[in-house]
């Protein structure tokens, strides 16, 4: 079985902007948020989406 087409986790410095059902990764900084998202780009083997400022999505293509 495969992903693809799936949002993986989602990072962010403001909990109201998070989709539901995903796995969340909560941040204090905007820096904090794009090293978490660089990590989780190699861990989960997605690619790091920035939707917002606040918001960073990882998702499978």
């Amino acid at each position: 079985m495969t992903l693809e087409k799936f949002i993986l986790a989602a990072i962010t410095t403001n909990p109201k902007k998070v989709p539901a059902g995903t796995a969340v990764f909560y941040c204090d900084s905007k820096k904090e948020m794009e090293q978490i998202a660089a990590s989780l780009e190699a861990i989960l083997d997605g690619i790091a989406h920035s939707l917002t400022e606040e918001l960073f999505v990882i998702v499978k293509h």
